[in-house]
């Protein structure tokens, strides 16, 4: 049975380091970096709200969030979860995942999705690791898809946007058994942006 405890980790000039009241004007400053809090499809806190949100994220019994930290400057570029943990099944999900618009589409979220999922497979013996998205979400789907996760269907009316709207929630899993293919080809996207 997996046990999932605080842990920072670090990989390819990213650090993962459990989420904490401190890490709010980081988390501040990497939401306007693009004004990501108008999104409906996300879960970016607005400005005003990073203290709540933090405090939110804490309170959560089955997850574990973390600030995503770049190394070189100590700067917070985002966050990501555990999430949704279930030990009796060694299942994890990784998710509430979002990183200043300046550092989308770079090295940031593959080396973040390597690190959780080394940590999950080949360290807490996770069986499976689920992901989800909203069905409207289209640029983190294609970027789940890119790991190499398998979608596995989509739950209608699961939960609620930020604008009142119900979403329909899109559901994706990489089993422990097609983890080293998935993380053969997170390390090859990473040498294709110079980087790992």
């Amino acid at each position: 049975m997996i046990r999932v405890e605080p842990v920072t980790l670090e990989f390819n000039g990213i650090r993962l380091e459990p989420l904490a009241p401190h890490h709010a004007d980081g988390l501040r400053a990497a939401a306007c970096d693009g004004q990501l809090w108008k999104l409906r499809v996300t879960s970016v806190p607005e400005p005003d709200d990073v203290e709540a949100y933090i405090g939110r994220a804490l309170e959560m019994p089955d997850r574990l969030a973390f600030a995503v930290v770049d190394v070189s400057t100590d700067a917070v570029i985002g966050t990501t979860s555990y999430h949704d943990i279930l030990p009796q099944v060694d299942r994890v999900e990784v998710g509430w995942t979002w990183y200043a618009k300046s550092r989308q589409r770079s090295h940031v979220n593959t080396s973040c999705k390597l690190l959780l999922l080394s940590h999950a497979f080949d360290t807490l013996g996770c069986l499976v690791v689920g992901l989800r998205t909203d069905v409207f979400n289209h640029a983190s789907q294609a970027a789940i898809e890119r790991l190499g996760a398998k979608k596995d269907g989509i739950i209608r009316h699961h939960a609620l946007r930020r604008d009142g709207t119900v979403r329909d929630t899109v559901l994706y899993s990489i089993l422990r058994g097609e983890w080293p293919a998935t993380k053969s080809q997170l390390h090859y996207r990473l040498s294709l942006h110079g980087h790992d």
